[in-house]
Parts: structure tokens; sequence; C-alpha cells
């Protein structure tokens, strides 16, 4: 008799409490043959609350491709494999990518047990627009990588989630001052479904004034949730934005100008002191001096 296939179960666990575990993910993780985990210290504590005793192995970003092999053989031999991440859904910024891919396309069955997500659970409390949205993952450490990341998204349109770490969370909001203008509203989601949730909501200045201030804001997880940019402004900003530079540049070094400018427009300080070191620093130049008269 042939053995049928094992099935692989991608298994959403807790982002926080511990009663957001669903019967379905319980059952499937209890009647799995072994459990693939981001970390099997902190899934065994999970494990042990839940009452189940299954096998764990290790499958992270840094042994997913040595471990992928041995985990579908363990399917071709007709073992159930569950993934979990530490948190969450697995994949969403956690390992798990190839394992799917590769067992999808060896063609073993690929269920989902839904469940806890840090980015829909911010998105529905954060007040903001969520029809449409669009999941960054964290953003870079290094502050260059992350500025150029923001500035390529500086028009979009769409809701934007970002997960951030608690020492960068301040840096992170000051960039998003600078590229996303300090008017553009935002949430800050800290310690999702825990003992100490709190959603700070805001424009993106008076978050980043709260982060500077409290202490609390720069403790535990973070999950970010900002407004996407107003669709069809662009080039009315821009307009604006430009004229007003021209005009300040005339009195002003390019620094003071362009914060200057953003705080009069709401436009990114980082966008106003691009036009002061290219096309409206060569307009202000031709410019006559603000003390001469016309002829």
């Amino acid at each position: 008799m042939v053995k049928a296939p094992g099935r692989l179960f991608v298994v959403a666990t807790p982002i926080g409490n511990l009663a957001d575990l669903s019967p379905r993910a319980l059952e499937a993780l209890g009647n799995a043959a072994l459990i693939a985990a981001e970390d099997t210290r902190h899934t065994r504590l999970l494990l042990q609350a839940a009452g189940v005793s299954t096998a764990l192995v290790s499958l992270h970003a840094h042994n997913e491709s040595q471990r992928v092999p041995e985990l579908l053989a363990r399917l071709a031999d007709g073992a159930d494999v569950a993934l979990v991440s530490d948190a969450g859904t697995p994949l969403l910024s956690d390992p798990g990518f190839e394992l799917v891919s590769r067992a999808a396309a060896a063609g073993f069955a690929v269920h989902t047990i839904p469940g806890p997500s840090a980015i829909t659970a911010a998105l529905s409390v954060a007040g903001l627009p969520t029809h449409r949205f669009c999941f960054e993952g964290f953003l870079p450490a290094r502050a260059a990588e992350r500025r150029a990341v923001l500035a390529g998204l500086a028009h979009e349109t769409r809701t934007l989630v970002f997960f951030e770490a608690p020492h960068r969370i301040a840096a992170a909001l000051e960039d998003l001052v600078a590229h996303f203008g300090a008017a553009r509203r935002a949430a800050v989601a800290r310690e999702l479904t825990k003992t100490h949730e709190t959603i700070y909501r805001g424009t993106l200045a008076e978050l980043h004034a709260r982060a500077q201030a409290e202490e609390n804001f720069a403790r535990g997880e973070l999950t970010v949730v900002v407004a996407g940019a107003a669709a069809g402004a662009n080039a009315v900003e821009a307009a604006e934005l430009r004229r007003t530079m021209e005009i300040l540049l005339r009195e002003l070094p390019p620094g003071r100008a362009a914060a200057t400018a953003a705080a009069l427009t709401g436009a990114p300080r980082a966008a106003a002191y691009a036009l002061a070191t290219r096309g409206a620093g060569a307009a202000a130049s031709a410019a006559p001096p603000a003390d001469e008269e016309m002829p």
C-alpha cells in the first residue's frame, strides 16, 4: 500500500496574548509529526502553555536552505509538518518562503491556518485608510539606506505599514518627517495584544516628538502605519514648494530656506533641500537681490 504524502501547515501563532491561539491552530500543532519553528526555545514555551508535546526542529534565516531538503523528505515519507514563526503569520518578515515554495513546487499540499498578524492588527486600530495598503517590512538599519527607501516611498498613495526596532524608532520617525512631511498622519502600535498595548496616533511630527519625550514609546514590539500621499496632489505641491523656495533663497541659506519652506508648505524638508541645491538654487541666483528694483 502506497503511503500518502504528508501535508505542510502554515500556522499563525499569537503575537502576544496566548489566548489568541485558535482551536484549529492548536489542533494542527498537536497532530503534526514535526513543527519547524523560527526559534525552538520560544515555540516550546507556547507549546508547553498549550499542552502540546510535538517534536520541534529549527528553521530560521540562517539554516532554511539546509533544512528544507530534510523537511521535504519527511513530507514525502507521509509526515505532516507545521511551520511557525516566533509570533504572527510565517513568511511575513519571517522565515519559511523557501520551504513553502519548494513544498508547493514538489506537489505537496500546503494549508494555511490563519490567525494573528501585527500587520492587520495595527491597520485595524490605526484610524487610517485600509482599503489599499502595502507592507514594507523593517526599514533598513543604516540611516543612508533607510532614507533612500523612504525617498522612494514619499509619493506612495497607499497606506504604508512598517516594522521598526525600539532603539531606532525615533530616528525612523525623524526620517519619515523629512521625506513624507511633518503633517502626514500616522500611528505607532506598541506591544499589540499584550498587557501594555498602546496606540499612538497623530502627525509624523507629533509622533516624533513623543518618541523623544516618552521613555515607554521605545519599548516593546512596534508597528508603524503611515497614511499614503494625497492622490493627484504631487504636481501642485511640487509647484508650490518650488515657488516658495525661489523666494526664500533670495534671503536665506539653503538649509534655513529648506526648513522654512517645509514648515510653510508641509512638504518634506528633504525635497525642499534638494530644490535648494538644484533648480531652485539656479533660479534664485539669477533673480535680482531683494533690495533692488526691477528696471
